[in-house]
């Protein structure tokens, strides 16, 4: 029950912190998180604790708890991530993701290239083979296809074998979920999409770095274009 409360109570008031209802600046106290929330003084600061950690508020003796400038947050925390997609941020959000992706996840596809193992470059084939599946059958907005596009994309970046890519993962999986959950994952791919899941996974499995690279850009820049136009949907 603690647990419950003490995950409601960091909750909502993450989300309100990152939609912008309390502004950064703002000072609060534990008192009146006790008194906001009906929560006990450890829930309140268990919950100000994460937020801390996540870099949205601190807290100072004698000043209370200050909400931290967005540029000061985790912006790769999955909360965080998550958070935003709820909001008024979720276009901006998704487009500053998108960006990275667009930057990364090439390079990750030529670095797996080299070094992927004999099982990755087996499991990637796989995963796009169940992707145009899916896909082919206007499945794209599925649980099933959300899966194995998010096991491909975080096997691509493992394989990379470069730890700062790596962590990437979470941040990524965390956008693929966030679109699928906001409804804005079409049912049939769009064209090209799944050509490139798998051209990306043959082009890993025969070694190709600039061939995965190539293939992966041009999968990335056309997704983006997708969650530029996402906006009419917001």
């Amino acid at each position: 029950m603690a647990g419950r409360i003490h995950d409601d109570v960091t909750r909502d008031l993450g989300t309100r912190i990152v939609a912008g209802e309390i502004a950064p600046g703002a000072v609060f106290t534990l008192a009146q998180l006790e008194n906001d929330y009906g929560a006990s003084r450890t829930i309140a600061r268990d919950a100000v604790q994460v937020l801390e950690s996540l870099g949205l508020v601190a807290s100072r003796r004698r000043v209370g708890i200050t909400v931290q400038p967005r540029d000061s947050w985790d912006a790769f925390a999955p909360r965080v991530i998550e958070w935003n997609l709820q909001g008024p941020f979720r276009q901006q959000q998704l487009e500053a993701l998108m960006e990275l992706r667009v930057a990364v996840e090439p390079t990750a596809a030529r670095l797996a290239a080299l070094r992927a193992t004999p099982a990755q470059r087996a499991e990637l084939r796989r995963l796009a083979g169940r992707l145009r599946a899916l896909g082919s059958e206007g499945n794209g907005a599925s649980d099933d296809f959300l899966e194995a596009d998010v096991a491909f994309h975080d096997l691509l970046l493992q394989a990379s074998g470069n730890p700062q890519l790596i962590a990437l993962r979470a941040p990524v999986r965390e956008v693929l979920t966030g679109r699928t959950r906001l409804g804005l994952t079409p049912p049939v791919p769009a064209a090209g999409t799944l050509e490139e899941h798998e051209s990306v996974a043959a082009a890993v499995s025969a070694g190709r770095g600039e061939e995965a690279e190539a293939h992966s850009r041009s999968h990335m820049l056309s997704v983006w274009s997708e969650v530029q136009s996402d906006d009419s949907l917001a």
